[in-house]
C-alpha cells in the first residue's frame, strides 16, 4: 500500500464512509450501483443463492454475510436475525448434515447488527440473538463466524463469542492484525478456528500499527501463533506475502494442506482464488449481501489501491 494511498486516501474513503449525505447519493447512483457488484452481487437471498451455486461449483467454500451494522433499534436487530434464519435454511438445503469435518458453508454475523450497540442490554441481547442463529445453523449443517468491527467492540465481541462457543465450539472468531492486542488474542484462541485479516477500520496508532510493513510484520506473527495451535487457522488475505507463508508455516507446524484455510473476499483476486483452489488448497470466498452495502464498499475501496483504481475507471467508462 502506497504512502501515498495509506495517509490521504484511506483515511478520506473511511470517513465518507460514514458520511450519511454521500451514503444517500452513491445509493441512488445508477451507475454507482452497476459499478458496486463488483464487491456485493446482489440485494437479495436469491441474488446470493446464485453466486453460492456458482463458487461451489469452481471448488471453492463459502461465507455469507448479510450487510448491516451498528444496530440501534432492537426490532432492526430482530429483523436481521429473520434475515439470517432465511439465509442458514436456504444454505442448509445445500448441506449433507452428516457430512463432518470443515462445512463448506457459513454465514458471518456482525454483532453489532444483531443489537450488540444498544444502550440497554445490548450485549445480551446480541448474545441471544447470535445463539439463535447459532442453533439454527448447527441443525441444518452450516457454520458461523462472528465478524470484527472496530477496536471499541473487540472485548465485548470476543466476550460474546466465548460464551457461544460453550456450546457451539465449531464457533470461529475473526481478529484483526494490525490491533496490537491480537498477537495475544490469537494466543488465547489459538484452539478456536479464527479468521485472520488485516483490519479495515481507521483505527489510532494507540491501538493498532499504521504503516504497512508493520501490519504485515503483525500478520506474520499472528499467524505463527495460531498454526502452532491446534485450531483451525483461516488466512484472510489477499496479500501474495501472507498466502505464501501461509504453507510454509503450515509445514513447520505439522498441518497438511486441509488443516487451514485461505479466504478472500467476492470479487478481488479471482483469479488467484482459482489457483489456489485448483493446487488443492482449501479456498473459502466471503460474499456479502443485502441492501446495506455502503459502509461495506467504502471499506473496499479504502483496503487497496487496486479496488479504488477499478472504481474510478469504471465510473469514466460508465460516464
Amino acid at each position: 500500500m502506497s504512502g501515498v494511498f495509506a495517509h490521504t486516501a484511506r483515511p478520506a474513503l473511511l470517513a465518507a464512509g460514514r458520511a450519511d449525505g454521500l451514503r444517500r447519493f452513491v445509493e441512488h447512483s445508477a451507475v454507482t450501483r452497476r459499478v458496486v457488484r463488483r464487491f456485493v452481487p446482489g440485494e437479495s437471498l436469491a441474488s446470493a443463492m446464485d453466486i453460492v451455486a456458482a463458487l461451489c461449483d469452481s471448488g471453492r467454500h463459502i461465507s455469507i454475510d448479510y450487510l448491516g451494522e451498528n444496530v440501534t433499534d432492537a426490532d432492526d436487530a430482530a429483523a436481521t436475525v429473520r434475515a439470517y434464519l432465511d439465509l442458514v435454511d436456504a444454505l442448509g438445503s445445500r448441506v449433507d448434515v452428516a457430512r463432518q469435518g470443515v462445512r463448506p458453508l457459513e454465514v458471518s454475523v456482525k454483532l453489532s447488527a444483531l443489537g450488540q450497540a444498544l444502550k440497554r442490554d445490548g450485549e445480551k441481547i446480541a448474545l441471544d440473538n447470535a445463539r439463535a442463529i447459532c442453533e439454527r445453523a448447527a441443525a441444518v449443517g452450516v457454520w458461523v463466524t462472528v465478524d470484527a468491527e472496530d477496536h471499541t467492540t473487540t472485548d465485548s465481541t470476543l466476550s460474546i463469542s466465548g460464551d457461544l462457543r460453550v456450546d457451539f465450539p465449531w464457533l470461529g472468531t475473526a481478529l484483526q492484525a494490525y490491533l496490537v492486542r491480537t498477537v495475544g488474542d490469537c494466543r488465547d484462541l489459538a484452539d478456536a478456528r479464527v479468521r485472520l485479516c488485516k483490519g479495515a477500520y481507521d483505527e489510532p496508532a494507540s491501538v493498532a500499527h499504521r504503516g504497512a510493513h508493520a501490519i504485515t510484520d503483525s500478520y506474520l506473527r499472528c499467524l505463527r501463533v495460531l498454526m502452532d495451535g491446534r485450531g483451525y487457522p483461516m488466512v484472510a488475505s489477499h496479500d501474495p506475502a501472507i498466502i505464501a507463508a501461509a504453507p510454509r508455516y503450515a509445514d513447520e507446524s505439522g498441518r497438511g494442506v486441509d488443516d487451514f484455510e485461505y479466504q478472500m473476499l467476492y470479487g478481488i483476486r479471482d483469479d488467484e482464488q482459482r489457483r489456489l483452489a485448483g493446487a488443492g488448497s482449501r479456498v473459502r470466498v466471503y460474499v456479502p449481501f443485502g441492501t446495506q452495502w455502503y459502509g461495506y464498499f467504502m471499506r473496499r475501496l479504502a483496503e487497496r489501491p487496486a479496488n479504488l483504481g477499478f472504481f474510478l475507471r469504471a465510473l469514466r467508462h460508465r460516464a
